[in-house]
């Protein structure tokens, strides 16, 4: 996840030379990335035209809000999108809107809604600030394992009365940083519409309790991606071979992968993007998306 180990690496990392000329300008594009206005799109823009709207969600915890974007025509497969540490946000919605634009109906969800609606912060690198880890710590002690999974059921129940939503094929849902872990919290809690989970250097994933991802991949019947950033990978090397047991024991199809890329590599507003490895990373999901759902 997103902690003060993982900024310590990458920020030594861009101390250490940082990006190259070919890397400076990836981060250059993802910033540019950002003008991409979430909403009404345009097919010359995107691929295909979207529409979108701010939607409030009934939990048991409450009133959560999020952003919903969707093709402009038709019913699609839906996805649950779960931002990183730094929570819903102009580089999310934009993130949405592109993935809305190949033909899926998405939900980006605030997952600090019990405390705050978004956007809590304008950016991940606000994130690195005392005064925006200060301000996130309080809320992130209130999300749960048990509340992810309660607010993904409330989640998957509301995109099925859509009429955005094509009911017949099954939901995906994808996740960054600390929302990669709830990724699977999602195909645990309704295990017969979640039919694909994708994790882009998601932290949390393997733990000894019951509730850890890891130990939760058996009681469901998604297909999954799992994206492990190099730095990641070399803190705790383990952990992708405890996933791959975890899905072969289940019998759950798994690309399980070592990115050569630092942790956020993914998300357009962080400093470490890295948009060869994103746009890998990107058409696995895709093709996962296609596959499963």
């Amino acid at each position: 996840m997103c902690d003060e180990m993982t900024e310590a690496e990458n920020a030594q990392w861009l101390r250490n030379g940082g990006p190259n000329r070919r890397q400076f300008a990836t981060i250059s594009a993802g910033a540019a990335a950002l003008s991409l206005l979430p909403g009404c799109t345009t097919a010359k823009e995107t691929g295909s035209a979207t529409a979108s709207r701010t939607v409030i969600i009934d939990t048991p915890d409450g009133k959560a809000d999020a952003f919903f974007v969707y093709p402009s025509k038709g019913k699609h497969a839906a996805v649950i999108m779960w931002p990183d540490i730094a929570g819903l946000r102009d580089a999310y919605m934009t993130m949405g809107t592109r993935l809305a634009a190949a033909g899926f109906a998405v939900l980006v969800v605030n997952q600090y809604y019990r405390s705050s609606p978004a956007p809590i912060l304008g950016s991940l690198m606000e994130w690195r600030t005392p005064a925006g880890q200060a301000k996130l710590k309080p809320m992130i002690a209130k999300i749960t394992p048990a509340g992810t999974i309660s607010d993904a059921a409330a989640f998957v129940g509301w995109l099925d009365r859509q009429k955005e939503v094509d009911t017949k094929k099954r939901i995906g849902t994808c996740g960054y940083c600390m929302g990669g872990p709830f990724t699977v919290r999602t195909a645990f809690a309704n295990p017969a519409r979640v039919g694909a989970a994708a994790s882009f250097h998601g932290g949390g994933l393997v733990g000894d309790d019951r509730d850890a991802p890891n130990k939760l991949i058996a009681s469901t019947k998604a297909a999954y991606l799992i994206a492990i950033a190099q730095n990641d990978d070399e803190r705790a090397p383990e952990e992708k071979t405890i996933l791959r047991a975890a899905a072969d024991a289940a019998g759950r199809p798994a690309e399980i992968e070592v990115y050569p890329a630092q942790h956020g590599w993914c998300t357009l507003d962080a400093p470490i993007y890295d948009r060869e490895q994103a746009e890998k990373a990107w058409g696995r999901m895709i093709a996962l998306f296609t596959t499963n759902l």
